[in-house]
């Protein structure tokens, strides 16, 4: 792939052998990030795992957001309706949404939960909702009765993470417009998030490597020692 001259200019900024302390790796890529739009700050685990027998996966509230406006769908009856609406939810239903997502191809919302007893409604969009990560699921806590506090903790800047099928968590942490101490708190509560959902039987280094990078620029290597240490002390 022909990559930008301003591309190249950014790579040429970072030592590719260093591991970055994470505030001074987090400023670098604050410095490189100069695109028209606020670029997304986005960080990548590589995992200890094997992918074929383990699972990471889960979900985790950033203390400082996304940086993004986050549209929530709920699917509900009765009184999970009014609860869902209360909390802030963008879009509450049940059939009727469904069926407007699949006639219409209706996709106007970043983030679905719905309550156990309308996985039935919801199961049938599996082919369209599931490959664009949007699917409700009981393991990252978007299948729920608690429907308030769960639309609550969506709109505030909580994330889901998913290990690929290469062992690796791409994950985003913020904007880069955000102060370095909130960028770093981010990062910090994504490494403890990810960190407890260490499978059983993984041995030695679960967390290889973590790199942080803007939307439009290069991989910068930091310390994921200093990442795990912190993340313990929360």
């Amino acid at each position: 792939m022909k990559r930008s001259r301003r591309y190249r200019e950014q790579v040429a900024l970072v030592e590719q052998e260093r591991v970055y302390p994470v505030r001074e790796g987090l400023e670098l890529m604050k410095r490189m990030a100069t695109a028209k739009f606020p670029e997304t700050a986005e960080a990548t685990f590589n995992l200890g795992i094997n992918p074929s027998q383990h699972m990471v996966r889960g979900t985790c509230a950033l203390p400082h957001g996304t940086g993004k406006a986050v549209r929530v769908l709920v699917f509900a009856r009765g009184e999970k309706i009014r609860e869902a609406e209360e909390a802030g939810a963008d879009y509450v239903g049940g059939e009727d949404l469904a069926e407007k997502i699949q006639k219409e191809g209706w996709l106007e919302f970043e983030r679905v939960v719905a309550t156990p007893d309308m996985m039935p409604v919801v199961g049938k969009l599996g082919k369209i909702l599931g490959p664009r990560g949007l699917m409700p699921s009981p393991k990252t806590g978007t299948v729920t009765m608690d429907v308030g506090p769960t639309v609550r903790e969506l709109k505030a800047g909580m994330i889901e993470f998913r290990a690929d099928r290469y062992g690796i968590v791409h994950a985003v942490f913020g904007k880069v417009t955000f102060e370095v101490d909130q960028l770093y708190a981010n990062l910090v509560a994504l490494t403890r998030a990810i960190q407890e959902r260490k499978p059983e039987g993984v041995r030695g280094r679960y967390i290889q490597q973590v790199s942080v990078c803007s939307t439009m620029g290069p991989g910068i290597r930091v310390d994921e020692g200093e990442l795990i240490a912190a993340a313990q002390a929360l």
